[in-house]
């Protein structure tokens, strides 16, 4: 909509009209000269063409995201209709918002039912209830819903192996509320490639269509869920999430659709997606999953069906170093599920990455969607990035990936065949590497793990969750590698009374080192290393002094390239006489008798594991 102001003398003018309309030349005048002053292009050198290209970054699928988007994509419809890219209902979530659905896997049955009533008193709308040796047992179903009115919420179950006997006990206990089948609503929960991916052990997939054969009675139910969080946590790309998730989608049509029909069948599953604090992504790989789920099913003559979707917060970008971050992230996470139109939300509690989650972070995490439902009326837009030219962009190319690697899956044999043959691991594997490299060198940054760490947070402590599936593809969390050396920071803390220290060897005025001070201060806090520093220092025999105290054998000299020039050198020496087994340097600058470098990109993993091993710092 464009504003327009009204004369008295002449008709309605557009208020832009008063403004001259700019030109992509001039934008790109201006992003030079932003780019020669933050140093990105160095003062006599071209400035590459187009200067676009200096600002554009890639994603882990290698789509290249621009800084600008001047061309209008194609259109993808309207919003409950196919191909559902802007939502699988014409109304969005206007009328009631998404489904607020809780997981629960404590293993005690009293305490689930305490969390599950506080939760429904509180806003929650439906339960996701992982059951078997991950969480609650089968048989204490009954317990834990005690007091819960099936007729009332939505009941969602992750039993793994146990799914037939977990889907008999809840319908028994319908049955003995005197729920109508029609009225019981949710999810049997039925997934055994999700077990196979999560074990690399084999699964009969005939779990799902016995599963699926309690749904002919009670039509408010799906039988199985298509997780895509085995692929995601295991490191994948979106695309690669995505694409597993539509060959697991088929896989199981195949398996129900003889029996039941693919209409019937395409009915009878929920698709399950992580949701990360990268909304722009989050978004598009949401809208992208309906559009690839609505051609799958029109190739098999399905009538008009909308993929149903259930977004979780991703237990991988969650940290145990500082968990209160983790508050922000899944906020954003929360917003992107919204706006990229999942159906039903889970917040995982901030918690979550230390153990089992208390009351304070369970409410923090039902508050989460509250406010973005009741407060920023999130749910009142239907489809709000739709017309973004960069959103639907980015939609339409990471649909083609995603797509390009189900086809890839489906040329194996479909997925049963790509788990077995190590395709799915190998790719995922390959994926992880890079975003493992990417962390190593801080250029996809965690906060408060490897930026802006607190080395005087104290540890959160919570009772411990049950051991997770493994033995097939990994759980990783970004932070991981990170936090090992965090780990042995506290362990060596408790051991001997200090942290192990790298001392900064700060040359000349405050002015002149505090930039790379503060820099190399961070860095090596990512490692758990405390940096005791000379402050300003006037010559050598200052920054000895100083070391001398510092208990530490490793020192990092820090300052501008003038004062390197002046006394970098001599410092260095300096140090290995007074005992320094290893002498960096903050910044890119080349001096006689340094070991190392430490700068903005550089592999800080590996820096932080040479000084740990100098230090004797066991991991």
């Amino acid at each position: 909509m464009v504003a327009h102001s009204t004369t008295s003398d002449g008709p309605e003018l557009p208020l832009a009209a008063e403004f001259p309309e700019p030109a992509q030349q001039q934008w790109r005048q201006q992003v030079e000269k932003v780019l020669l002053r933050s140093g990105l292009v160095s003062e006599g050198r071209p400035v590459p063409e187009p200067v676009e290209d200096v600002l554009a970054s890639a994603t882990y699928d290698g789509i290249t995201v621009h800084p600008l988007y001047t061309e209008a994509p194609a259109s993808s419809g309207l919003p409950g209709l196919a191909p559902y890219v802007r939502g699988s209902r014409a109304q969005g979530c206007v009328s009631e918002g998404w489904d607020v659905r809780q997981h629960h896997a404590h293993p005690d049955a009293s305490e689930t039912n305490r969390e599950i009533l506080a939760d429904l008193y509180n806003g929650t709308t439906s339960l996701w209830l992982e059951l078997g040796p991950t969480g609650l047992a089968v048989d204490s179903l009954a317990d834990a819903l005690e007091g819960v009115h099936l007729d009332m919420i939505g009941v969602v179950l992750d039993a793994g192996d146990e799914a037939a006997e977990a889907a008999s006990a809840l319908l028994e206990l319908a049955r003995e509320q005197g729920v109508r089948p029609s009225a019981l609503r949710g999810n049997l929960g039925a997934d055994p490639l999700s077990a196979w991916a999560r074990t690399g052990q084999e699964r009969d997939l005939g779990l799902a269509a016995e599963v699926a054969a309690h749904c002919s009675s009670h039509p408010g139910l799906r039988a199985v869920t298509v997780d895509g969080l085995p692929y995601h946590d295991a490191g994948g790309s979106d695309a690669e999430e995505l694409g597993c998730s539509i060959a697991a989608g088929v896989t199981y049509l195949r398996v129900l659709a003889g029996e039941l029909g693919a209409e019937t069948a395409s009915g009878l599953l929920e698709f399950r997606y992580a949701a990360t604090a990268d909304q722009f992504l989050t978004i598009a790989k949401l809208r992208a999953a309906r559009r690839l789920w609505e051609r799958v099913t029109r190739e098999i003559g399905v009538a008009e069906r909308a993929q149903l979707q259930h977004s979780v917060t991703s237990s991988a970008m969650l940290t145990r170093r500082d968990p209160w971050v983790n508050m922000l992230r899944t906020t954003i996470a929360t917003f992107a599920a919204g706006v990229g139109g999942a159906r039903s939300v889970t917040v995982r509690p901030f918690d979550a990455a230390i153990g089992l989650p208390d009351s304070f972070s369970r409410r923090i995490a039902r508050n989460t969607q509250s406010l973005l439902l009741e407060e920023s009326h999130l749910a009142q837009v239907i489809d709000p990035a739709g017309g973004s030219w960069y959103v639907e962009t980015l939609t339409d190319e990471l649909a083609r990936k995603a797509w390009e690697w189900f086809q890839r899956i489906e040329a194996e044999g479909g997925l049963p065949a790509a788990l077995r043959s190590g395709l799915v691991a190998d790719r995922l594997a390959e994926t992880w590497q890079r975003r493992r490299d990417a962390i190593a060198h801080r250029t996809d940054p965690i906060t408060g793990v490897t930026e802006f760490p607190n080395l005087e947070e104290p540890a959160l402590r919570r009772d411990r969750a049950p051991e997770p599936l493994s033995g097939g593809l990994p759980r990783h969390r970004y932070a991981e590698d990170f936090e090992r050396l965090r780990d042995a920071s506290d362990a060596h803390l408790a051991e001997t009374g200090s942290r192990p220290a790298v001392f900064l060897a700060t040359l000349g005025s405050l002015a002149e080192h505090n930039a790379r001070a503060s820099f190399a201060s961070n860095l090596f806090g990512a490692g758990g290393l405390e940096t005791p520093d000379a402050g300003p220092t006037e010559s050598a025999e200052d920054v000895v002094k100083a070391f001398a105290g510092s208990g530490t054998s490793v020192a990092c000299l820090c300052s501008g390239d003038r004062i390197y020039g002046e006394r970098a050198e001599e410092t260095a020496r300096a140090l290995r006489e007074a005992g320094a087994d290893q002498v960096l340097l903050a910044g890119s600058l080349e001096v006689p008798g340094v070991d190392g470098r430490v700068f903005a990109g550089c592999n800080a993993l590996e820096v932080l594991q040479d000084v740990h091993r100098r230090l004797g710092v066991q991991q």
